[in-house]
C-alpha cells in the first residue's frame, strides 16, 4: 500500500516506510519531527520544473506531463519501486502546501499503475 502525507504531519504508526520525495529538506523541520525513514530526493522533480511550477504557475497538468517525462529517464524511481516492493507500507512525504497539487501523488498514481495496485 502507498500512501501519501504532508511531511508536517505528526507520524502515524499505520505509516510504515516513510520516504521523503522532496529534493529540499522541507523549511523549519527537525529530522526528529520529521521521522523520515528514507531521504529520495532524486525522484523528486527537477530544480528547474519545480521553479517553473511554484514560480511561473504553469498548470499542473503540464507540469504532470513534464515530470512524468522526467520520470521515464530517472533511475531514483526504480529504487522507490524496490523499496515499495519491499515493504508493505510506504508513505511517501512532501511539503507542498497544496494537497491536490503536488509531486508526491504523481508518484503514488505512477508506482501504483506499474504495480497494478488500486486505491
Amino acid at each position: 500500500m502507498i500512501r501519501v502525507r504532508r511531511v508536517q504531519e505528526d507520524p502515524s504508526p499505520d505509516d510504515g516506510l516513510r520516504v521523503l520525495v522532496d529534493r529540499l529538506w522541507p523549511r523549519g523541520m527537525t529530522k526528529e519531527r520529521a521521522a523520515v525513514d528514507v531521504w529520495l530526493k532524486e525522484v523528486a522533480p527537477s530544480t528547474e520544473l519545480r521553479q517553473l511550477f511554484h514560480h511561473e504557475h504553469i498548470a499542473f497538468s503540464a507540469f504532470a506531463d513534464e515530470y512524468a517525462n522526467e520520470l521515464d529517464a530517472n533511475p531514483a524511481l526504480d529504487e522507490l519501486r524496490g523499496l515499495v516492493a519491499e515493504h508493505d507500507v510506504v508513505t511517501l512525504l512532501y511539503a507542498a502546501r497544496d494537497e491536490q497539487h503536488n509531486h508526491a501523488l504523481l508518484l503514488k498514481d505512477r508506482l501504483q499503475r506499474s504495480s497494478g495496485e488500486r486505491d
